[in-house]
């Protein structure tokens, strides 16, 4: 893929937002299975302990293998952590509760901070031919969120188009700036997506209006609906754009995966 980034180097993009229940595990899922729909090879890295993102794709916890705590922590090769999935061009790297107790493993590691992008910016990854690795992150700014950012060529953001939604961000970008002077100094932000849009309501209209005021061109121009088929289909254990490709919510990430691959070269501009 030519993306600026290296020869079969995928490029990854951790979902980050330290706030929970804004539509980092929904983003991370519907995102991955667009960009899958558009031909691409996309690898889901579910960082969060709740594991959501992989029960989202149908992995039971009881079934799930080898995980991100073993990628992680136990120096697992690569090959028994991604798992194909139901979905063509989509693969899975799964978590489960283990992840939990590795925020606290991981501060007695020299290497603590490198142990993500040594795992995938290895050598072995290559003949996977990915070319977007996606990591849901949890809803916090820790250990495991300081691992994501420190692999990632870039973060994308959520934002719940809520009342305080802006006020989490300076905490979010206070830490880009000390993992860029730290660790990893061509972290960029890919951008901000609104999400549980509705444009009956004002308040909706008015966290858009000050956030495009303020973040300008970060924030993508696709506004992620308030749509209840997107609510359903992870019971289902689908991507949306499975599950009801008509929804609204499903024409929202696809359109959200066209605007990221113009963004990064891989697509003309309509």
């Amino acid at each position: 893929m030519s993306n600026g980034i290296g020869l079969h180097e995928p490029k990854i993009i951790s979902v980050v937002n330290q706030k929970g229940g804004v539509g980092k595990t929904t983003t991370t899922i519907n995102l991955g299975a667009a960009l899958a729909a558009q031909g691409m090879n996309v690898l889901l890295v579910d960082l969060d302990p709740q594991g959501n993102a992989s029960t989202g794709l149908g992995f039971l916890a009881s079934v799930r293998g080898k995980t991100t705590y073993d990628l992680l922590l136990d120096e697992a090769p690569i090959e028994e952590v991604v798992h194909d999935t139901e979905f063509e061009g989509l693969f899975l790297a799964p978590a489960t509760t283990d992840l939990s107790s590795a925020d606290m493993e991981l501060v007695s590691n020299e290497k603590r901070t490198f142990l993500l992008r040594d795992s995938l910016r290895q050598p072995a990854m290559e003949k996977f031919e990915f070319d977007f690795v996606l990591i849901d992150c949890p809803p916090s700014l820790n250990m495991l969120t300081i691992n994501a950012m420190v692999a990632s060529h870039s973060i994308l953001v959520p934002l719940q188009t809520e009342f305080y939604a802006l006020e989490g961000l300076s905490q979010l970008m206070l830490t880009v700036r000390e993992v860029r002077e730290a660790a990893n100094r061509d972290l960029r932000f890919e951008g901000v997506v609104l999400t549980m849009y509705d444009g009956r309501n004002n308040l909706a209209r008015q966290v858009e209006a000050d956030a495009r005021d303020n973040l300008g061109d970060m924030v993508f121009e696709t506004r992620i609906p308030r749509n209840v088929r997107i609510s359903e289909a992870p019971s289902f254990a689908m991507p949306v754009l499975s599950y009801d490709p008509s929804s609204t919510g499903a024409v929202a990430y696809s359109a959200l995966a066209k605007e990221i691959l113009i963004k990064n070269n891989i697509m003309a501009e309509a």
